[in-house]
């Protein structure tokens, strides 16, 4: 986002500075993306507060519709079970250079943070630690890890053909600020999508084809990082 702002900034990977973490969490935001000027800092998460953290001017951008969000999300869960079904079960421990998170972790976390989005609807928070929350260990395998994603779907669908019209101008308390229900689904797509590309690119790495990968067609209008990590 930075650098499509027009702005000069020194990138710091917290796994490899953990005072840069604990200084993150003095100043009250404990989990990265954030941006930081001096003793102010903004989540990562709220594009809008960053641009006013630094001065410059913020347009919102163009959200595809809700009823295309939910179908997007569900494509992107379904191509993550196909995906994380293909993982062997010796390489589910495996972490990449990049993140301090096996490849089970990355398929959990994948469907857990999209049920995140309707039980934080219902209870109007989102707090941080749903989205941190470790593998149950009864996802012993890819295959597990699938199952479960299967009931994640399911609840998404209900919930979408449950809530009334109005429900995406709600807005909710979320651990990054109050964010619109129309915002939070579009944040948990793209969010979703994002760490499907990764987990296309660890199989790879193994020497794996992804099943039936999805396309760049299938990511069209999601404000996607430009970078994979």
């Amino acid at each position: 986002m930075l650098s499509s702002l027009g702005v000069e900034f020194e990138a710091v990977n917290v796994d490899a500075s953990p005072s840069t973490l604990k200084e993150l969490e003095r100043l009250g935001v404990p989990r990265v993306p954030a941006v930081a000027v001096g003793d102010r800092v903004v989540h990562g998460w709220n594009p809008k507060g960053v641009a006013e953290l630094l001065g410059v001017d913020y347009l919102e951008p163009v959200r595809l519709e809700p009823v295309e969000l939910v179908e997007r999300l569900d494509r992107i869960l379904g191509a993550a079970q196909r995906a994380i079904r293909q993982v062997p079960a010796e390489k589910l421990e495996t972490k990449p250079p990049e993140r301090d998170r096996t490849v089970r972790d990355l398929g959990y976390h994948i469907f857990r943070l999209s049920v995140a989005f309707p039980l934080a609807v219902e209870q109007n928070r989102l707090p941080e630690d749903w989205l941190t929350e470790p593998t149950p260990r009864s996802l012993r395998d890819g295959e597990a890890i699938a199952r479960y994603g299967g009931g994640v779907r399911s609840q998404l669908k209900e919930w979408y053909h449950e809530a009334p019209a109005e429900a995406f101008d709600w807005v909710v308390d979320t651990y990054y600020g109050p964010q619109t229900v129309w915002g939070l689904l579009e944040r948990t797509t793209w969010h979703a999508a994002q760490h499907l590309r990764q987990l296309y690119a660890l199989l790879e790495t193994m020497g794996i084809l992804p099943d039936r990968p999805l396309t760049g067609a299938d990511f069209q209008g999601l404000p996607l990082p430009e970078a994979l990590w």
